[in-house]
């Protein structure tokens, strides 16, 4: 890995991203022979609910994992093994290749943890429930995909100077929260439709209950996808949102995520097997919690920085008055109509 000493010259050193090139590397080749074996032994028996047509584009999806575990599986194997070397680690680690090539499988890898999770084709969840059914293509999967994530991050922040997870503290409070709860009730969303479009349209061999169930999935998903990107995209533009509007919709969005998941989850319901929506459902109520949590700490701050701002001497109660503008900025408002500080 190339750094620069104070006279400007280059060194060589060992690369900060040398562990997970080669956890990636491992992670892609368990997924590699796991996608190879589910395809070669799947057949549609656990449902005769597909026609020809899907079960052709399910054996396209199942073709794409295979070719993007295996690019995976070459160009991670590669890559560690240039970096197990000065002068591949010179040419490689730390130049535009690099990013280049962390970006391309980043999205590979996005797209095939979209394909192998899909219960549509077979893969790794089951046609029938969406339960997990081969633990190593599914885990694993997932497991080179957050490889990626961390990849990308560790190259912007070693070559650009870009603090990711900074950026996102930094940037405003709780926006990380805010973003895990997006990407998690997106993933509830998605997962719900899927089922529904499998067994209730039109209803096959469920029962009413569960169509219901996994209509209440789609809706807390979409209404919490929405709400979150509301947020998000406040904090981005304006680095912060109104404190009350924010700590409203979490308490709502953790309301609708504990009916949700009480149902979802339940013995009747869609998410009752492990999978996508069991995860993500708890994912997402875990989030909204959090954010409370979050919220209740900033407002107990606030009233504390209130009240030693009134001079010490005064009654703790005059921080009734405290008044939250927004996520950080906390007033003390005189009952008497004097001035605030």
């Amino acid at each position: 890995f190339r750094t620069h000493n104070d006279d400007g010259t280059m060194i060589l050193g060992h690369s900060p991203r040398f562990s997970y090139w080669a956890s990636f590397f491992v992670f892609s080749i368990i997924t590699l022979g796991a996608s190879i074996e589910e395809k070669n032994t799947h057949i549609f028996a656990e449902s005769d609910i597909f026609e020809n047509d899907t079960k052709n584009e399910a054996l396209i999806d199942q073709r794409w994992a295979v070719a993007c575990s295996s690019i995976t599986f070459a160009v991670t194997f590669l890559v560690t093994v240039l970096q197990l070397h000065p002068i591949g680690a010179a040419v490689f680690v730390g130049t535009r290749i690099e990013g280049i090539v962390i970006l391309i499988l980043a999205a590979f890898w996005a797209a095939t943890v979209s394909v192998v999770s899909d219960a549509r084709n077979g893969l790794a969840v089951s046609s029938k429930d969406g339960a997990v059914v081969n633990g190593n293509l599914y885990y694993f999967s997932w497991a080179g995909f957050v490889c990626s994530i961390m990849l990308t991050v560790s190259y912007l922040q070693g070559v650009y100077n870009v603090d990711v997870a900074g950026e996102f503290r930094t940037r405003s409070t709780r926006l990380t929260q805010w973003s895990a709860l997006l990407a998690s009730e997106l993933v509830v969303m998605g997962a719900s439709a899927n089922l529904f479009d499998q067994h209730c349209t039109p209803r096959l061999d469920v029962s009413e209950a569960y169509c219901y169930r996994t209509t209440l999935g789609i809706s807390v998903g979409a209404l919490g996808t929405a709400v979150a990107v509301s947020i998000v995209g406040m904090k981005i533009m304006t680095s912060r949102a109104p404190y009350l509007v924010e700590s409203a919709l979490s308490v709502v969005l953790l309301v609708l995520n504990t009916v949700g998941v009480s149902y979802i989850t339940s013995a009747k319901g869609p998410g009752k097997a492990l999978g996508n929506l069991y995860y993500f459902s708890w994912i997402a109520l875990l989030c909204t919690a959090s954010l409370i949590a979050s919220c209740i700490e900033e407002y107990k701050g606030g009233i504390g920085n209130a009240a030693s701002n009134s001079g010490g001497g005064g009654d703790v109660e005059a921080t009734a008055g405290v008044q939250i503008q927004n996520g950080n900025d906390f007033h003390h408002n005189d009952p008497l109509g004097g001035g605030g500080i």
